[in-house]
This record gives structure tokens, sequence and C-alpha cells, in this order.
């Protein structure tokens, strides 16, 4: 038995007894056939993505069910009959849950043979802001004597005034010694 995804679009105008007479006809086929319906979902009216049989909008239909290729057939053909099916698509998932499941164990596995993360160093952000257990200036892997932690963090109270500099007075002119011209 495979596992399928049929979702079928019906015309906005059905009521909604005709969709779930449509879906428990749609369900009975699949069990009468020896299958099982596993989930029954409906979406709704919403838009199409282009004009289907002079529609825009369409009723959503999913149906999942385990079933063997010979229940598909039928169920397409039964589809393919209804006057208020507009499109369907079914799709084959048992491959892909086979997939999934197996990534996933794979994952497991490679996270057990992994060592443990100790806890996690604090960034050089949170050190410096001080967030960390170290002093706020403290860079990772460098000792930091008292005296320097207590001079950094001691709190400055006057300001410092800087110093005044005065633009230097520009170099004399020197006169141009006379040069000798020949005749």
């Amino acid at each position: 038995m495979r596992i399928y995804e049929n979702l079928f679009i019906v015309k906005p105008d059905a009521t909604e007894e005709e969709v779930d007479a449509l879906v428990e006809t749609m369900s009975k086929n699949v069990t009468n056939s020896g299958g099982t319906v596993d989930k029954v979902d409906k979406w709704g009216k919403r838009r199409l993505a282009y004009k289907v049989e002079k529609q825009r909008e369409g009723q959503y239909v999913l149906i999942q069910f385990t079933a063997g290729p010979e229940t598909v057939k039928e169920f397409e053909r039964r589809l393919r009959v209804q006057d208020s099916v507009i499109k369907f698509l079914t799709v084959r998932i048992d491959e892909t849950l086979k997939r999934l499941e197996k990534r996933r164990k794979e994952r497991e596995k490679r996270a057990h043979r992994r060592p443990q993360a100790a806890a996690p160093q604090p960034s050089l952000a949170q050190q410096m802001l001080g967030e960390s257990a170290g002093p706020a200036h403290a860079l990772p892997g460098l000792p930091v004597s008292e005296p320097v932690a207590a001079a950094v963090t001691a709190p400055v109270t006057a300001p410092v005034a800087a110093p005044v500099v005065t633009p230097a007075a520009p170099p004399a002119a020197t006169p141009a010694a006379p040069t000798e011209t020949k005749e």
C-alpha cells in the first residue's frame, strides 16, 4: 500500500453540502477498494492562478489516503466525470516521507556523536558592555592586573583641558642673490 495526496478544486458556486457529499463519495471509493482515508482537509474558497473553465475561484479539498495504484486510477476517473470538479492532482508521498524520516534519523545520530557543548562564552560586545563576570575592558584571554582595572574603571572627575597649539609663522622670505649676465 502506498500513501497518496489528492488535491481537487470544486467550482466556487457549489454549496457546502455538495462538497461534503463529493468528499464522502470519494472517501467511500477508497475504503471500498481496500484503502484507508488518513486525512480530509477543506481549504475553502481561494483564488486560482489563472482561469480554469471560465472560473477565477474554487473550493480546495485535500484528501490523504493509503491505497494501491488501481484505487488511484479509479479515484481519478471518478473525479474526471464529476461536473463540479475543475481540476485535480494526485501525488504519491510515501517515498518522500521515507526520505524525510531517514534524514531525521541521520541528524539524530550525528547529534548523539557530537560532544555536548560547554556553556557558551560571552561575546566581545557583552564583555565590553560589562555583561560578563570579568572586567568591562578585558579582552578574552588577556590577564588584567587590579591597579590597571581600578584606574580604567575609576570615574573621571574633572575635564582635562587640551593643550593650545598656535600655528607657526611662515618662514621669512630671503632676498634672491643677483645673477650676473654677460653680454
